[in-house]
């Protein structure tokens, strides 16, 4: 092979690495492929081996105490970074963002607790429509181009961060366990030594994650879930590299190190897994009924109308009332689009059914709701944000 073809190759890779639609695609093709698995011959071997033991906890629980963990990690490091010195780094900037992911978190709980109201056994399940997926919304929106303008996208990614601090707020209060107090006075002395790291300009990564790996341990053992480790040991990681650094060398701070290290691995290895892991739904016996059930049809249509209505409701009364303006340059009919987009909640959404519902039958309803409503969202998204970009060509 010629060292061109070669450079050709590694350029194109490079190129899809780098892309912020290639995460969502990947993601989108993982949770195709693992339909597909749960549905074929081999869908026995998938399932038993999702609960094969490997150590204290089974196959399944690794991929989704243990590694998702890194996931919330990244989120806790881009939460902080745009809290402190980005996108969300005023209430100018807050305004519009928060106020919408308020609106996108409430309406579909709300439909869904509509849908659920006489069977108190699945209203457990109420947060599951609330979540946006930042990897698969960015990504469709990513692969409408220029089509879109570049301010709907940071309106996009900064509702979805704040969507996901909401959702962790959720998971920490409404779905923890039985408390082990003393595993829990643990994780506050770890917490503490993580602050103490912090307050003293500790700038040595591995500091924090030895730390962050017991604490990983205690916060499991005290029933709260493991993953929010990941977000508080996020919170402890500095920003900055001493008082008063020049914006351009806040790229050498430990934070930001450790995010764009942690970039890549949790796009293309630790989400498709999780996605893999979690998304196969099997219909072997499976009837047109599954998608009236009460927590399928509150998933789906939480997901589909409550966030389209809730964001876009919320942004209108902003916009309407003066307090806040639309993303420059874009239209009424772009944010309607991105909207649509919010619906998809696959990760996060995924994540707290798992947390909400034990039994596979209640999963499964869920499961088929997430892909249903999440599908339907996207599609419709993609559609009217073409459609806007057609009229605007057009006129």
């Amino acid at each position: 092979m010629s060292k061109t073809i070669r450079g050709r190759i590694k350029s194109t890779l490079r190129q899809f690495l780098d892309s912020e639609a290639s995460g969502g695609l990947i993601l989108m093709a993982v949770a195709a492929l693992a339909i597909v698995v749960a549905n074929s011959p081999v869908a026995d071997v998938y399932f038993h081996a999702l609960h094969v033991y490997l150590g204290p906890l089974n196959l399944q629980h690794w991929i989704n105490d243990a590694l998702m963990s890194v996931f919330f990690l990244l989120v806790g490091l881009e939460i902080k970074r745009e809290m402190l010195d980005g996108q969300l780094s005023s209430w100018s900037r807050r305004i519009l963002p928060g106020a919408a992911a308020a609106g996108g978190m409430a309406l579909p709980a709300l439909i869904y607790i509509g849908f659920n109201l006489s069977d108190p056994s699945t209203l457990r399940g109420w947060a599951i429509p609330t979540a946006t997926d930042i990897a698969f919304a960015l990504g469709v929106l990513s692969l409408l181009g220029d089509r879109v303008p570049a301010s709907l996208k940071i309106f996009l990614a900064a509702l979805a961060i704040i969507d996901d601090l909401g959702a962790v707020i959720v998971i920490a209060i409404f779905y923890t366990a039985d408390i082990n107090v003393l595993a829990l006075a643990v994780a506050a002395v770890l917490i503490a030594n993580l602050v103490i790291l912090n307050r003293s300009s500790v700038k040595n990564i591995w500091a924090y994650l030895g730390l962050g790996v017991l604490l990983w341990i205690a916060v499991f053992l005290s029933g709260i879930h493991a993953t929010l480790a990941g977000v508080v040991l996020a919170l402890a990681i500095p920003l900055k590299v001493t008082p008063g650094t020049p914006e351009a060398a806040q790229e050498d701070s430990p934070l930001h190190k450790l995010e764009h290290a942690l970039q890549k691995p949790v796009a293309f290895f630790i989400v498709p897994i999780f996605g893999f892991a979690n998304a196969g739904v099997s219909f072997a016996g499976a009837s047109a009924s599954v998608l009236a059930e009460p927590v399928t049809l509150g998933v789906a249509a939480g997901l589909l109308f409550g966030k389209l209505g809730g964001v876009l409701g919320t942004v209108a009364l902003l916009v309407k009332s003066g307090s806040a303006q639309l993303p420059a340059r874009a239209t009424w009919s772009q944010m309607t689009g991105v909207s649509l987009l919010c619906g998809i909640g696959f990760t996060m959404s995924l994540f707290i059914g798992l947390l909400a519902f034990a039994d596979a039958s209640s999963q499964d309803h869920v499961k088929i709701g997430i892909l249903a409503g999440s599908f339907a969202s996207g599609v419709a998204g993609a559609a009217v944000l073409m459609a806007s970009a057609r009229r605007r060509l057009l006129a």
